[in-house]
């Protein structure tokens, strides 16, 4: 898969360290590589909780049939 900046993206691994859990979503902010991502995750209000450098494959794009869902933050 070829992402752009700006694509919206799922998490598929829990990343405890950054709070942050499979099925998040993301947006693509910089392409660093073809295989490396800065993907930056945000609350539903707006405020960035992560902004990770990740593999390409730790994410995948969004699905047709993906339904969104509102969770707290992740206990450390």
């Amino acid at each position: 898969m070829i992402y752009r900046e700006s694509d919206t993206v799922v998490l598929v691994e829990d990343l405890p360290a950054q709070g942050l859990q499979r099925g998040d979503l993301g947006a693509v902010v910089h392409v660093l590589s073809p295989s490396t991502l800065e993907v930056e995750f945000v609350t539903a209000t707006g405020h960035t909780r992560a902004l990770v450098a990740l593999d390409a494959c730790a994410v995948r794009p969004v699905g047709r049939d993906d339904l969104l869902t509102v969770r707290g933050p992740v206990a450390a």
